[in-house]
């Protein structure tokens, strides 16, 4: 049975959450490291939909499928630098934050490497996408496969 869509049944709570996108939208990340984040959460998240929409998103604007194959092993990858394995620890500590919460040492990491505005934008990514997420797995959003 196909589920309603959150969009639908409560517009303005939707109408909520794409502000939150444009505000991170409009933010000092760059744009691949953004599509990166949302990978990540979403690949840990198991949402299907998300991680089809920015799979392409991140083909689009540049990133290279070899690191998007690599992504889900990054700590075993060489193809991530040292700024983007901190950032991917912090999204893999937020999104899975009820096991031990987001060490000290992944905080510092990222702002020292980032600085406090890049770090809450950081942040607020992980937490946009992990909204998204939990709408998308929620509702049992679906997307077309690819032909």
């Amino acid at each position: 049975m196909q589920r309603k869509s959150i969009k639908d049944i409560e517009p303005n709570a939707y109408k909520a959450m794409l502000g939150m996108e444009q505000y991170i939208k409009n933010s000092q990340l760059p744009a691949l490291l953004r599509e990166m984040i949302k990978i990540r959460a979403s690949q840990i998240n198991r949402c299907a939909y998300c991680i089809d929409m920015h799979t392409q998103e991140a083909l689009k604007i540049g990133e290279t499928s070899r690191r998007m194959f690599a992504l889900s092993a990054w700590q075993e990858s060489p193809l991530f630098t040292a700024e983007e394995r901190a950032v991917l620890q912090l999204t893999e500590e937020i999104t899975l934050i009820s096991e031990d919460g987001v060490s000290d040492e992944t905080y510092d990491k990222v702002l020292k490497l980032y600085g406090e505005n890049a770090l809450a934008q950081i942040i607020m990514q992980v937490i946009i996408i992990n909204s998204w997420n939990r709408i998308a797995v929620s509702g049992k959003q679906i997307f077309e496969p690819i032909k």
